[in-house]
């Protein structure tokens, strides 16, 4: 399908009431505002991270029906030396890309060792694991075109390491050639890939206009089970009223964003099917401790008294989350359990008590920013509320998505409430973003870990997530993160009020939604 015949497709799903959509394609009302490049050196936000992972392929994938456990992607098996620090990948037989050239685990090593170069925030999604600059030419290499070898440092979780790099995004296969082709003063085809997907998987990127939507078309020649729909169209729906009402009518298959309220009605009515799936991501405020409000850290723990988890969890989060506190989310390697893990509850006399003691007996002001997610105004309007209260007043301020996550990463912000979600099943995931500040000084442009968008940097918290991460016994590592999860819930920079539900209103006419924790499979549905 050329591309114009593409945009009046998508068209087509943003007009009139009780339109059929097309029988080969999936129809999507998401808000995707928050799309700002298709770099995987750069993706940062989660709806980015998901249409990528239907569109390029990485090494190996989460199993569908347990999320701990992976399956072959990219790579048919692995082997695992006897010391943990070698893994070597044979690839599936005819990889080729979009443009019908064939794909190999040269140039496979070349996307990996190009993150790392480039230095964006997904870097460190490979660079925690002892790659540098320096180095990642002779760590990742490949030994003939069908066989990557990746060496690490030292005897790093075999799992966790195979979930982080191998599952992840940064082990897409982009055609160099082409990518090469289009690089502008060696970025390495960066700003290309602000625009542009260039990858072996089993759709494209056909069309992205910000604002209005995306356009995904089934790849030929792919090596995998070809998608059962030819294309996939995503409308940027910001309300979710109006997304009840286009899945309602049948103008979407299905519907990505909608409120509690939303839900419920559709749950009762009937017609609509209501999906949800617990992911792991958090729902948090955090505060910049560039602050001299809050770098006070009993001022940070009183903000979390203000929260009225079990009333928010009632009246705005069912269907989209449940109460949580840890920076672990349920479900991963060293969690705790739910009680142990949301030990808080809105106690005004406790969150004064603290702000007293922290020398702020009257309160103080401060501005709160959120974006576009249906929770996140009502979340911050009852904190609020219980915050005047104790003679905190707290001002807040609105915005897109994209503008959100730009304030965040630039550090421009007193406190934000947003969202973040780990790539992997392990507490270790979550230990090293939230918990775990590489370089806390501006100019080190941190961005992919929220410590250091919130200024937050403790030596010794970074000590223990390291020692946690290398403790070669299962049973002493879960409890280093047992004891860093309730020492972080006192002291740490955010106050994570909500593990969030992967919530959905699906039309009866689509078939086989596959999704997990971690992964939507988009190829799997049917009509």
């Amino acid at each position: 399908m050329k591309l114009s015949s593409l945009a009046l497709a998508l068209a087509a799903v943003t007009g009139t009431a009780n339109a059929a959509t097309p029988p080969d394609s999936l129809v999507m009302a998401w808000n995707i505002d928050a799309i700002s490049t298709w770099d995987p050196a750069q993706i940062g936000e989660v709806v980015t991270s998901e249409i990528y992972a239907n569109t390029c392929d990485s090494l190996v994938d989460f199993a569908v029906k347990d999320e701990t456990q992976l399956t072959p992607g990219l790579a048919k098996s692995w082997d695992v030396s006897a010391d943990r620090k070698t893994i070597t990948f044979h690839l599936q037989d005819n990889l080729k890309f979009n443009d019908g050239s064939p794909a190999s685990a040269g140039d496979l090593a070349w996307s990996l060792q190009r993150i790392v170069k480039l230095g964006y925030g997904n870097a460190a999604n490979i660079k925690e694991y002892g790659f540098t600059k320096e180095n990642v030419d002779s760590m990742i290499t490949a030994s003939d075109d069908q066989t990557l070898v990746i060496r690490f440092d030292k005897a790093y979780p075999t799992n966790l390491v195979l979930q982080a790099i191998a599952a992840n995004n940064v082990s897409s296969l982009i055609n160099r050639k082409q990518v090469e082709k289009e690089a502008v003063n060696g970025d390495f085809g960066h700003k290309y890939l602000a625009t542009h997907t260039a990858c072996v998987g089993p759709y494209q990127l056909a069309r992205w206009n910000a604002g209005e939507g995306v356009v995904l078309q089934a790849t030929p020649n792919y090596w995998g089970t070809p998608p059962k729909l030819k294309r996939v169209l995503i409308r940027h729906v910001a309300e979710t009223g109006t997304q009840r009402l286009l899945v309602m009518q049948g103008d979407v298959d299905i519907a990505r964003d909608l409120s509690a309220d939303d839900l419920k009605t559709l749950d009762q009515g009937g017609k609509v099917q209501v999906a949800k799936v617990l992911k792991p991501q958090l729902f948090f405020w955090s505060f910049n401790n560039q602050d001299p409000i809050f770098k006070n850290e009993k001022v940070r723990l009183a903000m979390r008294y203000l929260i009225d988890y079990q009333g928010l969890a009632k009246s705005v989060m069912p269907y989209l989350g449940v109460p949580r506190a840890s920076f672990v989310q349920l479900g991963a390697f060293g969690a705790l359990d739910e009680q142990q893990g949301q030990p808080f509850s809105l106690d005004l006399a406790k969150a004064k008590q603290l702000l007293s003691e922290a020398g702020y007996p009257d309160g103080f002001s401060a501005s709160v920013l959120f974006g576009t997610l249906p929770h996140s105004a009502p979340i911050a309007q009852s904190i609020q509320q219980n915050a005047a209260k104790v003679g905190v007043k707290l001002t807040l301020e609105r915005m897109a998505n994209a503008q959100l996550f730009s304030r965040a990463r630039g550090r421009e912000f007193q406190s934000v409430m947003m969202a973040w979600q780990t790539s992997v099943p392990d507490a270790y995931g979550n230990a090293s973003r939230l918990v775990f500040n590489p370089d806390n000084r501006k100019e080190a442009r941190a961005t992919q870990y929220p410590s250091w968008r919130a200024a937050y940097y403790d030596a010794g918290m970074n000590q223990a997530v390291e020692q946690a991460l290398l403790e070669p016994d299962d049973s002493k590592r879960s409890a280093l993160y047992a004891d860093l999860q309730r020492e972080v819930m006192q002291k740490g920079p955010m106050a994570i009020m909500f593990q969030m539900y992967n919530s959905a209103g699906i039309n009866p006419v689509l078939k086989s939604w596959t999704w997990n924790g971690f992964r939507v499979w988009y190829g799997a549905a049917t009509k």
